[in-house]
Formats: structure tokens, C-alpha cells, sequence
């Protein structure tokens, strides 16, 4: 998979983005677990896509769900036994 971030904020540390391979827009965030940081990819559909990069503000919300494991059904990959929490 090839994650091609579009727009990042540094601010509430967050990117959107296209995966290149399939085409599917995504919204990822930076976790870490014992071992290593890494990011989790939340499939978003192309609606969502368009409203998050003209309002980047817009996307906080869904942002802030993804960090409280309310949007796990839209994870591109699933996370492994030691999943990471929200850096």
C-alpha cells in the first residue's frame, strides 16, 4: 500500500490522503505502542475527502473519534494484539 498524505496538520496531528494503490481517500492518525509509532488509516469516501481539504477544521471531529476507537470499522489495516494509542 502506497499512503500519499494530501494535507497534514501538524497542529492536531492528523493527515488526509490517498492510497495510491486502490484509490480509497483516507484520514490518519500517529499512535504508538511499546515497540514503535506508527499510523492508523481510516477509509474515508470521497465526499468527506473534498469537505476535510477545503475545511481542515471540519475533520476534527471524525479525528477525534478515530482517537477514541469510535470509527475502528473504517481502519484500512487492522491493528495487531499490541495496538497503539493515540501520540
Amino acid at each position: 500500500m502506497k499512503f500519499k498524505d494530501i494535507v497534514v496538520n501538524k497542529t492536531h496531528k492528523f493527515s488526509i490522503g490517498i492510497e495510491e494503490d486502490t484509490g480509497r481517500y483516507y484520514v490518519s492518525i500517529p499512535v504508538s505502542n511499546q515497540y514503535i509509532d506508527y499510523e492508523e488509516y481510516y477509509e474515508i469516501t470521497n465526499e468527506l475527502f473534498e469537505t476535510f481539504i477545503k475545511d481542515i477544521h471540519s475533520a476534527l471531529d471524525f479525528v477525534n473519534k478515530c482517537r477514541n476507537h469510535k470509527n475502528d470499522n473504517l481502519l484500512i489495516q487492522k491493528p495487531g494484539s499490541d495496538r497503539g494509542i493515540p501520540i
